[in-house]
């Protein structure tokens, strides 16, 4: 038990509900003070100066005499991609989810997640998140999953719409496909050079994949949004584009008596209809149903990968 993590998480709630109002963006355009903010935005003066003096005392915002604005770091992080401190707005995604948690409660009741959509805005700070969650071992780990594949190999990056791990492959000479949401795709074509060996292909991995063959197919927290149907029948659609000793890998939550993955299957319990976090034991007898072979569970870039080998020649 940690007390502190059971304390209000008040600078998550207070940046978020910030954003979500809409004060970061107006003061990233212009200094405004809190009378001109609040008529800007419709919102009431008496809130809009409470929130903006918290945001001060927090250094997320200066005054200039009456005006409040960014402070020259908080514009970096959130605003300036090229910056190296740039964090842009991923923490969203957790302020989101700390919404979706306040429902456990019915969720516990009906066994059902919470039904609301996820917005434009949500989406893009899901992969803005995904991305950042990413960055530190993408290169570590297609290094590891790309260990003793022929080089230019073929890789599928099943649900790489954030595109880390799809560049880190492709910086190791491979040939990448990434499929994802078409919506997701979207966003993705945006912000892929055209000289990145890079195809990307819009379609649900739940009903197809692209035909391949592929030497190497990589899931990345993927396998936690389903349950045991929809992986094994996955697992089945991933063998079927391999190539004869064709190699998939599987990065995500492993139970296995980690506390970890059994507080993240809660998130999942809110949010999905059928996710969860697996054991090894789930994993191997799903992977060897869809005919792979040494199967291993190893540890790398802070994660744990389940790799296997599609059995053949």
């Amino acid at each position: 038990m940690n007390r502190e993590a059971l304390q209000l998480p008040g600078e998550l709630l207070l940046l978020g509900g910030a954003v979500e109002a809409g004060i970061l963006d107006a003061l990233h355009r212009r200094a405004m003070d809190a009378g001109e903010l609040a008529e800007n935005l419709r919102a009431d003066r008496r809130a809009v100066w409470t929130v903006l003096e918290a945001l001060v005392s927090l250094h997320y915002l200066e005054r200039e005499g009456e005006k409040y604005r960014l402070t020259d770091a908080a514009a970096e992080m959130f605003y300036q991609p090229e910056s190296g401190r740039y964090e842009g707005f991923a923490f969203m995604h957790a302020y989101e989810l700390v919404k979706r948690w306040l429902k456990l409660p019915e969720v516990i009741r009906s066994g059902r997640p919470v039904t609301r959509g996820r917005s434009n805005h949500a989406r893009g700070y899901f992969i803005q998140a995904m991305a950042r969650g990413a960055r530190a071992g993408a290169e570590q780990m297609a290094r590891f999953c790309l260990s003793g594949l022929p080089a230019g190999a073929r890789v599928l990056d099943i649900g790489g719409g954030p595109l880390t791990y799809a560049r880190a492959f492709a910086a190791h000479g491979a040939q990448v496909t990434v499929l994802d949401l078409p919506e997701v795709i979207g966003m993705a074509q945006n912000a892929l050079a055209v000289d990145e060996n890079i195809r990307l292909t819009a379609g649900d991995f739940t009903v197809a994949l692209p035909e391949g063959p592929f030497h190497l197919a990589y899931l990345g927290s993927i396998c936690h949004i389903y349950g045991e149907k929809e992986n094994r029948a996955l697992f089945h659609r991933v063998a079927a584009v391999l190539v004869p000793g064709g190699r998939i890998a599987v990065a995500d939550f492993v139970r296995d008596g980690r506390p970890r993955a059994a507080l993240f299957a809660v998130n999942m319990l809110v949010n999905t209809e059928t996710g969860g976090t697996w054991t090894g034991e789930e994993y191997t007898a799903w992977l060897t149903d869809a005919g792979f072979e040494h199967i291993e569970l190893t540890e790398t870039a802070d994660r744990q990968v389940i790799t296997a080998r599609k059995a053949g020649p």
